[in-house]
């Protein structure tokens, strides 16, 4: 008998068990005998911005510790992935923090996103000053002005500077030389203002940010538009898009704009292309790891792959593979300084490599929706 696939919403049901608040995600006291449990958390902005990319990104991570436990997991022990959810709060960020520092079963911070929670809790890290710190591993992070300080960062995406530089050498014949810069919010802006000037610099680009109009559209001089902000608030930004007859528009995104759900919400303008950048090979690649994921996938959700997904499948097999490589005792120390090695590797055809605490020779991809709501690519 073929039972059918069970729904996302219904899967997420299933696994709510490892979805779990702050509070009760610590770990619970085993018998006299037991070894103490295994555990990895990953904790996940599911706030309005954030959901699409969250949801898909720890939906792939959840894929991966599935199929290494079921593998045998590290050394025959399990690990426990622990997902905890956050909605933007400061403060609810650090209690949460604080817990997991206090917590001698969590082994480390693993596949955090999106954006601007991973880079709060790599400043929380680094202001802690731990007798027994976490390390953060492959986060959603590509912000090349992460903070500097005690080496607990161990990140495997390729920045922003690196996706925007990709997104644009296919345009450069166009003799572009200025860009206009949509940020999602005043927070946004504060945040990535610095990381998208170096960025346009490293590529001789002026930058200029783009107001509303007074009557709440936005009538871009430029021929492209570089978008800083979720797959929401470039949906409001094409929606109020006003655009001369006969002009055309690309509309470049980061790796944060899932394309997927853009066209499910529709409306985008005519002569406008939207170009997103993506920190993982495409979808529909034929590397090992990214037909994993796809096998898997299919195997329990009835929905599409993506790149937020893969890159969480990626996230996931990069973690396990460094439980994997510490030798002897596996204690947060140890497995601090084997990551603090920085040795390369190759997951399946994507390849990790460091340049002193960089990870370099990640490729970049991208997809382009078009006005007819087809995604290439």
């Amino acid at each position: 008998m073929t039972l059918p696939c069970p729904s996302r919403r219904h899967w997420l049901q299933l696994c709510a068990a490892t979805l779990l608040p702050p509070t009760a995600a610590l770990a619970q006291p085993g018998g006299k005998d037991e070894e103490p449990p295994l555990s990895v958390v990953q904790i996940a902005d599911m706030s309005p911005s954030q959901q699409d990319v969250s949801r898909d990104f720890v939906t792939g991570a959840r894929l991966a510790w599935q199929d290494f436990n079921a593998r045998g997991g590290l050394r025959g022990r399990p690990v426990l992935h622990r997902v905890i959810e956050h909605h933007g709060n400061s403060a609810n960020l650090q209690a949460t923090w604080q817990q997991l520092q206090a917590d001698p079963s969590c082994l480390a911070l693993a596949g955090c996103v999106g954006e601007r929670t991973a880079s709060a809790l790599l400043a929380l890290q680094q202001a802690g000053h731990s007798s027994s710190p976490l390390a953060q591993i492959a986060p959603w992070l590509h912000s090349s002005n992460a903070p500097q300080g005690e080496d607990l960062l161990f990140g495997i995406f390729p920045d922003y500077r690196a996706q925007i530089a990709y997104a644009l050498k296919n345009l450069a014949s166009m003799g572009v030389q200025e860009l206009g810069v949509v940020y999602a919010s005043a927070p946004l802006r504060e945040h990535m203002q610095a990381a998208v000037q170096q960025a346009a610099q490293a590529l001789a680009l002026r930058t200029r940010a783009l107001p509303d109009s007074p009557s709440g559209r936005t009538q871009p001089e430029q021929a492209i538009v570089l978008f800083v902000g979720g797959t929401p608030e470039l949906h409001d930004f094409l929606r109020r898009l006003a655009l001369q007859p006969g002009r055309q528009c690309f509309i470049v995104a980061l790796a944060d704009v899932n394309l997927q759900v853009l066209a499910q919400m529709g409306a985008t303008p005519r002569n406008v292309s939207v170009i997103a950048t993506q920190a993982v090979p495409l979808v529909n690649a034929g590397l090992p790891i990214v037909r994993a994921y796809r096998e898997r996938l299919a195997r329990l959700y009835d929905e599409p792959p993506s790149p937020q997904g893969l890159a969480g499948f990626i996230s996931a097999r990069y973690t396990a593979q460094m439980l994997h490589n510490v030798s002897g005792p596996l204690t947060r120390a140890s497995l601090l300084a084997s990551l603090r090695q920085r040795q390369g590797l190759d997951l399946g055809g994507f390849g990790i490599a460091f340049q002193g605490r960089q990870p370099v020779g990640s490729g970049v991809t991208q997809s382009m929706l078009s006005s007819n709501g087809r995604i290439v690519g």
